[in-house]
């Protein structure tokens, strides 16, 4: 389901992801009450959502989704790099970020990625993000966060290379062992801290000082 109140915009996602074979398009909505009404009543495995609409945003749209227990992916687009709903809307429990001027690929293997159940932020956007909100941070120098103790000594390093923004493959040859290994910890990191996904994850790594970006 496209959601954006720019017909225009809407238009030019329905041409781009109208060209997969795998992807229908089953819905358009120009603000977040109509998204939410049908994603109910239609169900959508993944909603393109802006965040800056009239009558409710993006963020309080994305966030009656989830409240709603749907089965339901949220993809956030716009048009800012460092929109100050970002935070708002992972935390409502969107599944990825991107900025609108994505490329046309990169936006076809975001969805496919959100609708498997991964997470997606742009990498130069989640360094941005991360880095407005640095000192805010804790600093990392200290002991282990109290929320991180339940996870093991592996678990942790899991977590840190996952907020580094790397992929399961990517661990898996960091860490010398198999992908189903990665796959396996990054489970229990997200069921042990009562995370929704990767992204979340993320957050909670550098809200917590494990990770602080450069300045």
């Amino acid at each position: 389901m496209l959601v954006d109140d720019q017909p225009l915009l809407r238009t030019g996602f329905r041409m781009v992801l109208g060209a997969e074979t795998d992807f229908d398009i089953i819905a358009e909505a120009g603000d977040g009450s109509e998204a939410v009404d049908l994603a109910r009543r239609l169900l959508p495995d993944v909603v393109l959502m802006d965040i800056r609409m009239p009558r409710m945003d993006g963020v309080a749209a994305t966030k009656a989704i989830v409240d709603a227990k749907l089965p339901v992916k949220v993809l956030i687009l716009t048009t800012f790099d460092l929109d100050e709903y970002v935070v708002g809307a992972l935390r409502a429990g969107a599944s990825g970020f991107l900025a609108k001027d994505v490329p046309a690929d990169d936006l076809v293997a975001a969805i496919r990625s959100v609708a498997a159940g991964e997470a997606v932020v742009a990498p130069r956007i989640l360094r941005r993000l991360l880095e407005k909100f640095v000192d805010r941070l804790p600093d990392p120098s200290g002991s282990t966060p109290t929320s991180l103790e339940v996870l093991t000594d592996r678990e942790r390093q899991v977590l840190l290379l996952v907020a580094r923004g790397m992929s399961n493959a990517e661990i898996a040859r960091e860490l010398t062992v198999s992908e189903t290994t990665v796959k396996t910890h990054v489970g229990h990191v997200l069921t042990k801290l009562g995370l929704r996904d990767r992204v979340q994850a993320v957050v909670l790594a550098y809200e917590s000082g494990l990770v602080k970006p450069s300045r």
